[in-house]
């Protein structure tokens, strides 16, 4: 199997990017920072703070979360509840930041992440991918692009939903997650020493997503038809 791990700060588009780009190469898309916001959104759903390990870990007992792939995408599903457009809130994103700086989530969401690049080819984003969760991955990559330009995209993606922020609020909010992902104690945010950067300040959707294609492309020596037929 080929798994390309895809790591990156919030914002990057890593989420969009990748799945346009396994579309377009037959692999199979894997959203792990849904599953860091569906706990984060679960702990908040029982009214517990994301920031307290004990509280957290209580939380995990009893708790199933599954992907479920449709025509629409990937959907996340916990307890059997469909809760994909749920989690996408700033509110769940600053607790998915803070639930994913505890030992015993990554321990809960390592195998189940693990497993689905064992089976197919897979496009795999998050923020520890090919430190920690596939470090034997195909291909590693940080995705990356410039603070303002990650709010910027974050800010119309938020208005287009039509939620009321301010540019400003959610640059603030960015610059936190990136602190916050890259000073937890337990993998922190940073890139894989043998991993390429790929940066996409001042690109459109169209030409990041090409960009990322044809890096995966040339580095792993294939072409989005071969990786389709095969």
């Amino acid at each position: 199997m080929i798994s390309v791990a895809i790591d990156g700060p919030a914002g990057a588009g890593k989420s969009t990017i990748s799945r346009i780009a396994a579309d377009k190469l037959g692999f199979v898309y894997v959203d792990t920072g849904a599953l860091y916001r569906a706990i984060g959104w679960y702990v908040r759903s029982l009214h517990r703070d994301p920031a307290d390990a004990g509280q957290v870990g209580q939380s995990l007992n009893g708790l199933e979360i599954a992907l479920r792939y449709t025509a629409a995408g990937q959907r996340v599903l916990v307890n059997g509840t469909d809760v994909s457009d749920a989690i996408r809130t700033p509110e769940v994103s600053m607790a998915a930041s803070a639930v994913s700086a505890i030992p015993a989530v990554r321990d809960f969401l390592l195998e189940l992440q693990r497993s689905m690049a064992r089976k197919q080819n897979v496009i795999m984003d998050g923020r520890d991918i090919g430190t920690v969760v596939l470090p034997g991955a195909t291909l590693k990559i940080f995705l990356t692009a410039s603070p303002e330009d990650r709010a910027r995209r974050r800010y119309e993606e938020l208005r287009q939903k039509g939620q009321q922020v301010a540019y400003a609020d959610v640059l603030a909010d960015l610059k936190q997650r990136d602190y916050q992902d890259s000073h937890r104690a337990v993998a922190p945010l940073q890139p894989a020493a043998d991993s390429v950067l790929v940066d996409t300040t001042g690109n459109t959707l169209e030409q990041s997503v090409e960009l990322l294609v044809s890096t995966i492309c040339k580095k792993l020596q294939i072409g989005e038809r071969s990786v389709n037929e095969a």
